[in-house]
Formats: structure tokens, sequence, C-alpha cells
């Protein structure tokens, strides 16, 4: 299915693992030419090399935080107008009780997923609008929707993003640009690896069975985790030519974990 939009160019934050790695190669079977951020240098070399190697696409790896003023002035220099804008970063660790959350800690997660994001996007609305074709998909958390206490450091600053976004939708929609946001609950990402291979270690258990007990516990009805490529497969479809009419909305990618019926 062509989405309509190769030889668009786009930037992708936090595009070396996960489900960023996975919007990026969505993305490169479209065709579009890809500048990839992420704070890693070696892994982002390597899945920007994997994935040019397997679509052909032109992807531009950029070595910067995001989440800095100079990681953002860097990234921007590299691709000043682009059409399409995806927004993600690894998680913050999980919560225990919410009273021993610092204030460095709401800091710096304010800083990545709240703050950096926002400030992309006014950097980069105003020349999609005067284009009329605009695309940006921010990667968060379902509990941006559906609040726990284990997860309170990802998705409050995520939550305030949602409102955020859906309110600059309305504005710029009768322009082409159409903004959505994907609340992902539990994938196999890169972080949720290195977690629960650390538990199966203390545990004398498998990554496998790890995993297995909390899709238990918390009772995740498909049974198992997520592939991140298939919230690279939402991204790509956000930021096609289908999406027109589709704006302000946040999609929950959870496997059937929380109740609502809308």
């Amino acid at each position: 299915m062509d989405l309509g939009i190769r030889g668009r160019k786009a930037i992708v934050n936090g595009g070396s693992a996960g489900m960023g790695r996975g919007a990026v190669l969505a993305l490169a079977r479209e065709g579009v030419e890809l500048f990839v951020s992420a704070r890693g240098e070696d892994r982002l070399l390597r899945t920007c090399e994997e994935i040019s190697r397997e679509t052909g696409a032109r992807i531009h790896p950029i070595v910067a935080d995001h989440s800095s003023d100079a990681g953002r002035e860097t990234i921007l220099a590299a691709c000043p107008e682009p059409d399409i804008l995806v927004g993600t970063c690894s998680p913050p660790p999980t919560t225990g009780d919410y009273r021993t959350i610092s204030m460095d800690d709401w800091r710096v997660t304010l800083d990545i997923s709240l703050l950096s994001p926002v400030q992309f996007m006014q950097a980069t609305i105003d020349g999609m609008v005067a284009r009329r074709w605009g695309r940006i998909v921010n990667i968060g958390t379902g509990a941006a929707k559906f609040p726990a206490q284990i997860r309170i450091l990802s998705g409050a600053p995520r939550a305030a993003l949602v409102n955020y976004t859906v309110a600059v939708s309305k504005l710029v929609a009768r322009h082409n640009v159409i903004i959505n946001n994907i609340l992902p609950g539990m994938h196999h990402t890169a972080s949720i690896h290195d977690r629960y291979m650390a538990q199966a270690a203390r545990n004398g258990t498998t990554y496998e069975q790890e995993v297995q007990k909390f899709v238990d516990e918390w009772r995740i009805p498909a049974n198992r985790f997520g592939d991140p490529d298939d919230v690279g497969a939402f991204v790509a479809m956000f930021c096609s030519e289908y999406a027109n009419f589709t704006t302000g909305q946040s999609l929950v990618m959870d496997g059937g974990l929380t109740n609502s019926t809308f």
C-alpha cells in the first residue's frame, strides 16, 4: 500500500531502538528521507545502516540529545524544514512509592517527555503550515490516559503533551497539518529487554518467564507484549496522505489491557 509520502523529509527523535526504530523502518519503506537522532552513537549508526541497506532509503544519523537546547539546534540544523516530525524517547524508570520521586527526577523527565517535543513542534509547525502539508506523531505511553503509580514519571508529562498536541491540532488542521499521538503499552523494546533480563538474572529465570509474569499479573488480553515495529507501522499510517481527516487523536496500543469503551 503506497502511503503517498515518498520523498518527504522526516525527523525521528529517539529513533535508534524500540518504537522509534520501528517508525524509522516503516517510513523508510515508504521512501521517506530520514533524519534520525539518538544519544548513543554506536547503536544509532548501526540502526541507520541496517535500515538503509534493507530499504534503500536515505537516512542521516544525528548524534544528539533532543532534550537539550544544543541537541535541538543540531537536529534542526540538519533538517530545518521537515514534512514529518516523530518524537519518542526511552521511558523513565518505573516508580514505586510516588513520594520517593525527587524534583530532579521530575525535571529530567519533563525535559525529555514534554518540553522537548513541544519545542520541536513550535520550531517546525509554521513551516508545515506555510507549505500546507505536515504530519506530527508523538509516541507516548498508555499511562497518559490510564494512570498507574508505577508509570507516574512517564504518564503525567505525556498526558500534558497529549493535551497540548490535541489543542494545537485544532488550530492547524485547516492547513493540512495533522497531529496525532500513539499511546503504547508494553512492547519488546531495548529498555524492556534490559529491565527483564536484569530481573531474570536476579530471580534465576528467563526473560520470557519474567515477561509472562507481568502479562499474567496485569491480565493483558493479548497474552504477550507488543512488537515495536507494529507501532512503527501505525506511525507511518498517521504520517500518510490517508490521515488527512484524522487529527487530534490518541491511539492506545496495549494488547487490550486498558478498559475504555471509547
